[in-house]
């Protein structure tokens, strides 16, 4: 889906790309009606940040990047718009995690699953990752959580101790926190519940955050958990980031 009939050297080409991808993904059945609001929201939030990863989301990827690679079941959650933005990286994430990726989202019928199982698959084929991509036959369900989005994959999230949750709603996010699991949220908005919620919140946009993590476990291989980290100061540097940009707007 990266056919995109601009120059890459556009000033903004990253967003065109996204907003591409959104186009080709609804296209396949993959999205729900509101997801181009969801993105478009994000955007917004992205523009005060200057479209680019701060410091206190860097130090927000090298603590989720620490947590997961720790974990002794990890998992990384994917829906609609995670699939149509950043697929690859997700299952390259996965890939070093030797993790399942399982497909969860809000508004769930039988055709939107099918829609985006089949694209992460062939995804998975092009790229050559043996990579466990689960959400077709849940069998067990996310405690205290209400309709479809409870369905989950009893070797997957259900029995996770880390997950990676981005464009997480704060139903779900809760839910899982409750679960005594370590979640990770990737949300422009540092004032959502999800964002709050979390065990560790990356306050950037999905594509970079999930780039920044490759490039560290890259670069510097398996990182250790920060005992003094502080999940609620990085919110707020990420607040201060944002309001430092609507100042300067």
């Amino acid at each position: 889906m990266d056919e995109i009939a601009a120059d890459p050297s556009h000033p903004r080409y990253a967003s065109l790309l996204m907003r591409y991808r959104l186009e080709a993904a609804a296209e396949r059945g993959m999205l729900a009606g509101s997801a181009m609001i969801a993105h478009g929201r994000g955007e917004a939030f992205d523009y005060l940040l200057g479209e680019r990863t701060t410091a206190s989301a860097t130090v927000a990827c090298r603590q989720a990047l620490a947590v997961l690679q720790a974990a002794k079941r990890p998992v990384l959650s994917v829906n609609g718009n995670v699939a149509a933005l950043a697929c690859d990286d997700m299952l390259r994430l996965a890939d070093l995690f030797k993790c399942p990726l399982e497909v969860n989202i809000f508004y769930r019928t039988p055709e939107r699953m099918e829609a985006i199982l089949s694209y992460i698959n062939e995804r998975k084929k092009v790229l050559g990752l043996d990579v466990s991509v689960l959400g077709d036959a849940p069998n067990a369900t996310i405690p205290g959580l209400k309709g479809p989005r409870a369905a989950c994959h009893r070797e997957g999230i259900l029995e996770s101790d880390a997950i990676l949750v981005p464009l997480e709603d704060g139903d779900r996010c809760q839910a899982l926190v409750a679960m005594g699991k370590d979640v990770v949220v990737i949300d422009l908005n540092p004032l959502s519940r999800s964002a709050k919620q979390a065990t560790i919140t990356i306050v950037d946009e999905l594509s970079r955050a999930l780039n920044t993590m490759l490039d560290l476990a890259a670069t510097e291989g398996r990182l250790t958990i920060d005992e003094a980290y502080d999940h609620h100061a990085i919110l707020e540097e990420g607040l201060t980031e944002i309001l430092s940009g609507l100042n300067n707007a």
